[in-house]
Formats: structure tokens, sequence, C-alpha cells
């Protein structure tokens, strides 16, 4: 078990962190980089396949869990398929030699055509269904969806074998993936066509399918179907409705879905507490996570490592530390050996609080305990190093990151880009811009924003707008967001330039993007630093009048616009008026 004691880190000298494995009885402080480095990699990285048990006989026992693999005679057809589980029956399923040659066939061949051919070659053999099916699963597992409709499409269309719902549920999960929504209804209407009975799990897919395109009306067709079928749609269904909309940052429609399981009486699962716990966390409002958790707990319903871990993360996105190090102690407590998911938890919690060394302890710690960090794991940290404008530490993180052997992914060299940008080191961003390129990914949206914000408090005015042009008229590989005009608008209002900065106001509206409340707060700084108070009000009633509710950060801004006591009053009652009138965004 993991404890942390000691206040959380800041700039000046503070005590050390003390981090305790309790369950090694072994003390350790911050300083054991010797004793860290003592682990090889190889040896954590089987220290962390390694499970144990005891058998029948009492004795103790390991085994490594990445071989456990599918019961013999346990053949699929007809049994169905777990939705999100990508294997049935909770174990992974066995490739036999044959349908490892079926894989490969199925992964290098690009002509659907010649492979369908090399299909019907094979032999049918007593178990051929399975081998078929269990190559189908796997690709999922690898999240390969177009050698899925391949494989499934000739079992439907070519092959001997009459389809049954786990072939349907496969395409229809594939297509959905995809976007192709009328593929997908149309395997469904197949499904039905076929006198085949679908599944809670065929409902299921639709339904993530609709929600992962924005289709949420026809998602709730899908619901109302089943109402008139005579089937009540059960928590599997629910919580992949909950998944879809909690995956299209549909919030709001995701509380509103959980509030009618309730009251249609469905029996809420880990599962459903877990998606609310993200659906609360992901729109800032961990306490309300936190309450979420509390009801489950009070309904006897027990939480898994997932439940936690997301509430690790609701914490995390404010950078409440001192929370997020509660649950993370309190899921030890509860049985549950934190992965690496719930260690990157735990450091995001330090890295949003600007505690990059905590973070960095953090990050140690998981190797030292066995657990091998991923991708995600550096990617926090380069980040934790970039908000504190240690850059140079960022810049070796990611180069370790490349040591280690894994591939720098678009968030790496993004995350990587804003940190020197923080710095003002544009050469460097240019040479990350350049990296970029060569390792074939495009910058997104994000990466050229950080490169336009490096351009511009660097005074480099000329190269920004260069930029911003080209992501307007698409040259630049990305197009614009709401965050790229609020690094035109901030830049040109601290620069003085309050005409190009009305300018690139109206040409976010132009462009159909609401201003948010960072705009509107840079927006109204620039005329503050003028001392324009007059100005700085009928802004500030623009952004009331919008539909944009203000933050502290425009308060503080709005007083910085004030000139005298009387002003000062005025602001403090417009504030704690508009306080007094805050609601929270969703209610329990």
């Amino acid at each position: 078990m993991l404890r942390v004691e000691a206040p959380a880190y800041c700039a000046i000298a503070r005590p050390r962190w003390k981090l305790y494995a309790c369950r090694n009885v072994l003390q350790e402080t911050a300083v054991h980089g010797a004793e860290v480095k003592s682990y090889s990699r190889s040896e954590r990285k089987n220290r962390t396949n390694e499970g144990a048990y005891i058998d029948k006989d009492g004795v103790a026992r390991t085994f490594d869990r990445k071989k456990i693999s599918r019961k013999r005679g346990g053949g699929m057809k007809g049994r169905g398929w777990k939705y999100g589980s990508g294997f049935v029956d909770g174990v992974f399923p066995v490739l036999s030699p044959m349908a490892q040659d079926i894989l490969e066939l199925v992964q290098k061949g690009t002509d659907v055509a010649k492979v369908w051919q090399s299909l019907d070659s094979i032999p049918h053999a007593h178990d051929l269904w399975d081998d078929i099916v269990n190559v189908a699963v796997q690709l999922r597992l690898n999240r390969q969806w177009e050698p899925i409709i391949t494989v499934c499409e000739w079992i439907l269309y070519r092959s001997s074998f009459r389809p049954d719902i786990i072939c349907y549920n496969l395409l229809i999960d594939a297509y959905g993936r995809k976007r192709e929504l009328s593929k997908a209804e149309s395997i469904y209407m197949a499904l039905l066509e076929a006198h085949c009975v679908p599944t809670e799990d065929t409902y299921a897919l639709l339904l993530r399918a609709y929600c992962n395109a924005g289709q949420l009306h026809r998602a709730e067709g899908v619901i109302s179907e089943m109402q008139e079928n005579g089937i009540p749609p059960s928590a599997t269904v629910y919580n992949a409705y909950l998944d879809g909309l909690l995956k299209a940052r549909c919030t709001e429609k995701a509380v509103e879905v959980y509030q009618r399981m309730k009251k249609e009486r469905c029996r809420t699962n880990t599962e459903t507490y877990t998606l609310m716990i993200n659906v609360y966390g992901k729109a800032n409002q961990p306490m309300s996570s936190l309450k979420v958790f509390k009801e489950m707990n009070a309904i006897g319903c027990k939480p898994n490592i997932c439940t936690y871990t997301a509430l690790v993360n609701a914490f995390a996105r404010e950078g409440l530390c001192e929370k997020a190090e509660e649950v993370f102690e309190e899921m030890q407590q509860a049985g549950h050996e934190p992965d690496v998911y719930a260690y990157n938890a735990l450091m995001e919690a330090y890295s949003r609080a600007g505690f990059p060394q905590g973070a960095s302890e953090i990050f140690s710690l998981m190797e030292h305990m066995g657990c091998e960090p991923d991708r995600a794991s550096y990617n926090i940290l380069v980040d934790a190093y970039g908000r504190a404008g240690l850059h140079q530490e960022a810049e070796a993180v990611f180069q370790e990151l490349k040591q280690v052997g894994m591939r720098p992914t678009m968030k790496s060299h993004m995350l990587l880009l804003s940190a020197h940008a923080k710095s003002g080191n544009v050469s460097r961003c240019e040479e990350v811009m350049a990296q970029l390129h060569k390792s074939g990914l495009r910058p997104d949206t994000f990466a050229l924003n950080a490169m336009l914000n490096a351009y511009g408090r660097a005074g480099r005015l000329d190269d920004m707008e260069r930029l911003a042009a080209a992501m307007e008229d698409g040259g630049a590989g990305a197009a614009p967001d709401i965050g790229t005009y609020n690094v035109l608008v901030n830049v040109y209002g601290r620069a003085g330039y309050l005409d190009r900065m009305e300018a690139a106001f109206r040409a976010a509206a132009a462009r159909g993007l609401a201003a948010d409340v960072v705009t509107w707060t840079s927006r109204i700084g620039a005329y503050a630093r003028k001392k324009e108070y007059g100005r700085c009000l009928e802004v500030f009633e623009e952004m009331v009048d919008a539909g944009c509710y203000p933050d502290a950060g425009t308060a503080k801004v709005l007083l910085a616009a004030c000139s005298d006591e009387r002003q000062v009053q005025e602001v403090t009652a417009i504030v704690r008026s508009m306080h007094k009138d805050a609601k929270t965004l969703f209610t329990l």
C-alpha cells in the first residue's frame, strides 16, 4: 500500500515526500535513485507480468497473466459475444496454428477478393468456425476494423457457414467504429431478415455507433424500438449509451440518461457508476464524481480499480492533489494494486497542480514497484515539466521516451512543442515541427496553436499571422478552432493592437466558433490595460448576453480596469451577484 505524507510541493523549500510501500514493509524516501536503477527494465517487466495464487493444496504458485487462454472445448458458435470486452467469457481466445495463418493472411491482404479466394480454399474442418471467429475477435483486440469486415463479410456472403449473432455484432461494431452508419444499419437489417435474434450487445453496439457519430436522436430511436418490442433496456444497453455519450462529450445528455435509469429502476452496476464518475470528472465537476462514488458505496455496489482510477482522474483534472492521494490510498486499502492507469492518474494530479517533482517521484515509484510506465506516463511527465516552464527537463523525458523504444505520438510532440513555446524557445519549436513532419505525422490544431503562441510570445507577429492564414486557408493541414483565435486575441490585446484583436474576434464568429471564457476575458483584458473601464463593462455585458459565464479570471481582469474606489465597488457588486446566481452544471 502506498501512503504519501507531507504537504504538496511549491517553489520554495519544504518537507520532502515520504513514499511508503507498506506491502513490502519497506520505507522509501524520495532519494532512492540508485536503488531504483538496480532493477533492470526486463526484471521489472517480468515482475509486472507475474500473477500469484494459492492452489488447492495450499501451495503458492505464479502464472503469466499474458498467457492466460480460453479453456479447451470452449467453442464460440451460438454463444454471442460480450459487448465491449473483445473476447468471450472474460478470457482471451487461443489461436490455433490454422488461425494464426488466417490472421496473417487477413492482416497482410489488401485485395478483398484475393483474401476471400484464399479463405474459400481452406478445408472445412470441424473447428474452422472457431478459428475464423477467434481471428475476428483477435482483430478487434488490435482495433483492425477493415480486416474484421473482410472476415465477417466472407462468412456472411461467401462461406457455407450460417452466420450467428457474433458475426453480425462484430460487423456492426466495426462499421460503427468507422462511422459508416448506413452499413451498420444494413447489417442490423440483415440480422433481422435472417431471423437471428438481436442480443443486448447488438443494441449496445448500435447505440455507441450513433453516439460516436453525434446522431443522438437516432440513439434514442434504438431505446424506443427496444421498449416497443417489449425489451426493457438493461444496464448493459444503458452503459453502452453512457459510454458513447461520454466519448462524444455529450455530458448533459449522459446525466439525463443516468437519471432515466434510476427513474425506470434499471439495476445500475459498477460500470454505470464508473462511467458517471468519468462524466462528471470530464465536466470539471469532481465533487459530483465523489457524490456518485458515495452513492455507489451506500447501495452496496463494490467499486473496482477502474472506479477508483476514474475518481483519481476527476480530482487530477482540477489539480486537487490531496483528494487524488486520498482516493489512491483508499484504493490500496480496498485491496487493489495500482496499475499503470492509476499511477498515471496520480501523476496527472501533480502535473495539473504545477508540481512536476511530485509527478517525477510517482513515475520512479511506479517503476520501483514493478509497474512498467507506458507512453502516456512519459507524456504526462513531459507535460508536467512543460507546465512548470522546465523545458530542458521536458526535453530529457521526451528523449528518454525514444531511448526505451517507444515511438513518440502526435501528442508527445505536441506536449514538447507546448513546453518550448511556453519558454519562448521558438527555434526549438520549429525543430520539433520538422521532426513531427519527418516522422510522418501531420500536426493537429493543438500543435499549430502552440506554434502560434510561440511566435506571439516572441513578438514574431508576421510569422504568427502567416501560420494563422495557412490554417484558415487549409494549407497548414489542420483547421483553426476557438483556441487558435484565443491566441490571436490574447497576443494582439497584449501588444495593444486593438483593431487587429477585434478583427480576430470577428473572424472566429464568422467561422461559426463560439467565443469561450478565455476569448472574452482576453478581450476585456486588452481594454483593462488601457484603463478603458466603460468599454470593459460593455464587453462584459456582451459576454453575459452571449451565454458565457465569467470565471475568477474575468473578475480579476475587471478589477484591474478600475481606477477609483467607486468602480471597484461596482465591479465587486457585479461579481457577487454573478456568484450568487451561479448553479452547479449538473444535479444528481
